[in-house]
């Protein structure tokens, strides 16, 4: 079973508002989902984005693959570089 990091969109139309899941990769976009973790609104100034760092690093360590945009949103909140330090230790 592959296993991805992905959003999941929510809100109204025009509105988008996205949570950030752990889903299998055959599952629909809002589909069902195994766990949450976090949520990211783009629409409001300034960008509002929230991740909980130490469930995204266990999933990274379980092998899960963040999307690109994912990737992108670990980089920029440091969700990446704690999960490389993780695997130092």
């Amino acid at each position: 079973m592959a296993v991805k990091i992905r959003l999941k969109r929510m809100g109204a139309k025009k509105k988008p508002f996205y949570r950030l899941v752990v889903a299998d990769s055959r599952s629909p976009r809002d589909g069902r989902f195994i766990e949450e973790l976090g949520y990211y609104n783009p629409v409001v100034e300034p960008v509002v984005v929230k991740i909980d760092d130490e469930k995204a690093v266990k999933w990274l360590n379980n092998g899960a693959q963040p999307t690109d945009t994912v990737r992108d949103l670990f980089k920029k909140y440091g969700v990446i570089e704690k999960f490389e330090q993780s695997k130092k230790a």
